[in-house]
């Protein structure tokens, strides 16, 4: 039987290590156990944002030495999911997820199992195609056979690390005759995130894969995952994905839960994450409730109407503060004032991962 913890680990800068270190020699985390990071990096969450691959970087080489094997068995070993932008309050920090074998535990309920792993390498013209999709749906539905997860309801967070287009990837794309699905390079982190995002709904039967064509592809908002979180980065050419569920054959002492925020002052969706993870809660989470709450994980997103419950703001309109970094400082002020931790993780971009303007969110607690 399966046994997920989960530690929240925080990170004076991209390359700190030390509560991490601290961690491991105590014995709190067993190197071998390691299954992902994720982690929230302080850098500007956009291209040029080279945090995420510093701080993968530097997890990756440790490993390498405490379980003294190749850093590239390492990357096969434990999947780096590395999302910039630390806006607001949001504090930087690193969530370490283990597993192991244990010996069977006899009990009611459904407690947090996960499973983590990759698609293979896409070529530039593949990326925020339906290839991508068709691909990523592939490693999910795999993933949550083992995970134990047969019900996809049963599925409330698929985190992904997906690959952005750069000037040399666009170019080798034209000398081999290819055309890429679009020339901005920041674009492209917006089209490989709406297409990761769509191959867990087609994994998880939230969308038919009929409807997925290229042209829906960031264009139809109607066409989305309630538990898909995805980021795009620099640092890799493949798809490294998490899938986080409850299942019976479990001996966690955790659970998680999700719902959807309709905006990003979805207060109450925090609130239905938390009672979907089975806490009880009275109007706010008490502070033996927040004691009990490991992170919480969600995506942030400015609304394509410019608007949040019909107020006009200036997200997308701001030249010099890029309308993902107003979204996660925001989504992440409503959060930690909900919980009682600017310590959470928000990824901004939102591309068919929830509704336009909101996005999911999911809570892993300690289950009572």
């Amino acid at each position: 039987m399966q046994k997920i913890e989960v530690f929240k680990v925080p990170m004076a800068a991209p390359d700190d290590l030390s509560l991490f270190k601290k961690m491991i020699h105590d014995k709190q985390i067993t190197p071998n156990d390691i299954i992902a990071v994720l982690g929230k990096t302080e850098g500007n969450g956009c291209v040029n944002d080279f945090t995420r691959a510093l701080t993968t970087t530097v997890y990756k080489s440790y490993l390498a030495q405490e379980l003294k094997m190749s850093e590239e068995d390492v990357l096969h070993k434990v999947a780096f999911v590395m999302s910039g932008g630390t806006e607001g309050v949001m504090s930087p920090h690193a969530t370490i997820f283990t597993k192991k074998d244990v010996t069977p535990v006899s009990r009611k309920g459904k407690y947090l199992v996960a499973s983590s792993g990759y698609t293979r390498d896409f070529l530039p013209e593949e990326i925020g195609t339906t290839v991508m999709v068709e691909e990523v749906a592939r490693v999910v539905k795999a993933l949550m056979e083992d995970a134990g997860l047969s019900d996809p309801s049963d599925v409330h967070f698929v985190q992904i690390k997906c690959p952005l287009l750069t000037s040399d990837r666009i170019q080798d794309a034209y000398e081999r005759g290819k055309q890429v699905v679009v020339t901005d390079t920041y674009k492209s982190m917006g089209y490989s995130r709406g297409a990761s995002a769509l191959g867990v709904a087609v994994a998880l039967g939230e969308v038919e894969k009929e409807k997925i064509t290229n042209d829906v592809i960031c264009h139809d908002w109607s066409l989305y995952s309630s538990v898909a979180s995805t980021s795009a980065g620099i640092e890799l050419m493949n798809c490294e994905i998490i899938v986080l569920g409850n299942a019976e054959d479990s001996a966690s002492d955790l659970a998680i839960g999700h719902s959807v925020m309709k905006d990003a002052i979805d207060l109450e969706a925090i609130i239905e994450a938390l009672e979907s993870a089975g806490m009880k809660v009275d109007k706010l989470p008490s502070k033996e409730q927040k004691a009990q709450i490991v992170n919480v994980l969600a995506k942030a997103e400015a609304s394509t109407t410019g608007k949040v419950r019909g107020r006009r703001n200036t997200m997308l309109t701001d030249s010099d503060i890029n309308h993902t970094r107003h979204a996660r400082a925001v989504v992440n002020g409503v959060i930690a004032s909900v919980v009682g931790d600017p310590m959470v993780y928000v990824s901004g971009g939102g591309e068919h991962q929830g509704p336009d303007g909101g996005g999911p969110i999911a809570v892993i607690i300690e289950k009572k």
